[in-house]
């Protein structure tokens, strides 16, 4: 499928923006969740190394970067309501900023 076949598929809210949780391919485990929009899914599906769009930055978010610990696509899903992406990546390294290998590190129950 083409990109842009791939963006009118995608539900994007009102700043053009897209959640996306991140699942490591070989384990199943969440990695974490950031957004996405319709130029870094399109670098992402074009490059295989996923970038995301930083909210706080107000730009592109090129993971692993500045860390080192990239992510390469290997898998791209859009959910039923087109509302939510899922992707399964090989990561390297931690995805974490704080060091850990997922975001989803806090148990509470």
């Amino acid at each position: 499928m083409e990109t842009p076949d791939i963006l009118k598929k995608i539900t994007f809210d009102e700043r053009g923006l897209v959640p996306v949780i991140a699942q490591e391919l070989s384990t199943g485990q969440v990695l974490m969740m950031a957004y996405m929009n319709a130029e870094s899914i399109t670098e992402t599906l074009a490059t295989g190394r996923v970038c995301y769009w930083s909210r706080s930055r107000r730009s592109l978010w090129r993971k692993g970067e500045t860390s080192g610990h990239f992510q390469y696509l290997k898998e791209f899903y859009v959910d039923c309501d087109g509302d939510t992406l899922l992707i399964k990546v090989d990561q390297t390294g931690p995805a974490c900023h704080t060091g850990e290998k997922t975001c989803f590190f806090t148990k509470i129950r």
